[in-house]
């Protein structure tokens, strides 16, 4: 299929954009890589008036480093990531994700910002920087705020950004090397989206231990005594049933699978250290 027709704008700074997506009062959709949109705009899900295309909005290119965090504009790419273009706040972790999404063709127009702004369940960095406790800068014609990213994803392509406002930044806290992290996904093969997934935090430096169930229909999940699920004291298949108790236990599998290697490799990744 083919989208239906729109009109298309560029916008080389972020007042310009505010006022073409205030023009069309919900009827516009910004685009920056247009890995997400397009595909939807293809199949005719998405039927926007007008494209703002901000991939030339110079306020979205940016990196700033940070004590405790490396703040990445929503512009930077997939494969800048994958490249050590940018820094990374993890120790490799971000990078390795980064690589083994979808083809390097997506990787190179794919951003940081519209995979989030899509908030597709399966998209690694839905799931991923949730993980990682990162926060997104979004702003609007009256302002900025900041959202937790368990905060920003309200469900399955839902999220809390208002018509008018667009994400401006990830802010990503930085892990040093007494961190380890585990990610499982599975796809039924390279390039799928994931049919399950899984990431385990565990930085003793920052306090904190979190385990989260991702590629399911919903947000992002981050189960219940993380501590426990870690170190053998409680139920993996338990606490994937608590979180999905619409879902029968064989339903579950593949995340509870997902869930029992990702703690594996952060378990691995520690005794490394």
């Amino acid at each position: 299929m083919k989208p239906v027709a729109f009109d298309y704008a560029s916008a080389t700074d972020a007042p310009t954009a505010f006022m073409a997506l205030k023009d069309h009062a919900g009827s516009a959709r910004l685009m920056a890589g247009g890995q997400s949109l397009g595909p939807m705009l293809n199949l005719r899900l998405a039927r926007p008036a007008l494209i703002v295309d901000v991939s030339r909005t110079a306020a979205l290119r940016g990196v700033t480093q940070t004590a405790d965090a490396i703040i990445y504009g929503a512009s930077i790419t997939h494969a800048e990531v994958e490249d050590g273009i940018v820094p990374d706040a993890t120790p490799g972790w971000m990078a390795d994700v980064a690589r083994h999404i979808a083809y390097r063709a997506i990787r190179n127009r794919g951003t940081l910002g519209g995979s989030l702004a899509h908030a597709d369940p399966a998209a690694d960095w839905v799931n991923v920087l949730t993980a990682l406790d990162a926060c997104v800068e979004l702003k609007g014609p009256t302002g900025s705020r900041t959202l937790l990213l368990e905060h920003f994803f309200m469900g399955p392509f839902t999220t809390a950004l208002a018509l008018d406002e667009m994400i401006e930044a990830i802010v990503v806290p930085r892990r040093d090397a007494t961190a380890s992290w585990g990610y499982e996904k599975f796809c039924r093969k390279v390039g799928d989206f994931s049919q399950a997934s899984a990431a385990v935090l565990i930085d003793p430096a920052r306090g904190q231990t979190r385990v989260l169930l991702g590629a399911i229909e919903a947000a992002p999940i981050l189960l219940n005594n993380a501590e426990a699920l870690i170190s053998g004291h409680a139920s993996v298949v338990d606490a994937v049933s608590k979180a999905l108790p619409e879902r029968s236990v064989e339903a579950n599998a593949l995340h509870v699978q997902a869930v029992v290697r990702a703690i594996a490799k952060a378990l691995a990744a520690g005794a490394r250290t």
